[in-house]
């Protein structure tokens, strides 16, 4: 029984190792700016009193996880004073092939993504890329932007799903994920 339980102990350590080790692989980045560093002004949103260029920064992921069938793309502000965060992209429906998105990429015409991409629902209101807009005098929010490797190459979501769905399907289908964090206050 003691040989068993230490086999089994073992294999689950080795099986938790190799998974752990495949995220650490996994690592998404923006073209010309630095993990944990300022959001620029081109990524800010251009209302609710913010004046930025409201463009969704190039993105760019290494090799996702071997199970991957499909991808997703969120940004999300866990700052926000809404209790619930704030929600300012969700992008599901891309291909596991894909391994980045050109700047302006979350334009609510969504003419530069994958055919079959779907833009759900920000907390702004509408579908496509919502950029930073914190209120004046927070302290800097951090704006995770999550490339989120799934089990499934379809999720039935649609231009009206919200944030909180989104995130609910994500969170049944994740293999592995990668994020990288911009910071802005004004």
């Amino acid at each position: 029984m003691k040989k068993l339980v230490i086999s089994v102990l073992l294999g689950a350590a080795l099986f938790t190792s190799a998974a752990q080790a495949e995220n650490k692989a996994f690592k998404l980045s923006a073209a010309g700016l630095s993990n944990g560093g300022k959001m620029p002004d081109a990524q800010v949103f251009n209302d609710f009193g913010c004046k930025g260029g409201n463009r969704s920064p190039a993105l760019s992921w290494t090799e996702p996880p071997a199970k991957t069938k499909g991808l997703a793309i969120t940004l999300y502000d866990p700052d926000a004073p809404t209790g619930s965060g704030w929600w300012h992209w969700t992008v599901v429906n891309l291909p596991a092939s894909l391994r980045n998105l050109p700047e302006t990429a979350g334009e609510a015409t969504g003419a530069q993504l994958p055919q079959g991409a779907v833009q759900g629902r920000t907390d702004f209101g509408a579908s496509g890329y919502g950029g930073a807009c914190p209120p004046p005098g927070n302290k800097p929010h951090h704006y995770i932007f999550t490339v989120w490797a799934l089990d499934t190459d379809k999720l039935p979501l649609d231009a009206n799903a919200s944030g909180a769905m989104v995130g609910y399907y994500l969170n049944q289908h994740t293999v592995g994920k990668a994020t990288f964090t911009l910071l802005y206050g004004r």
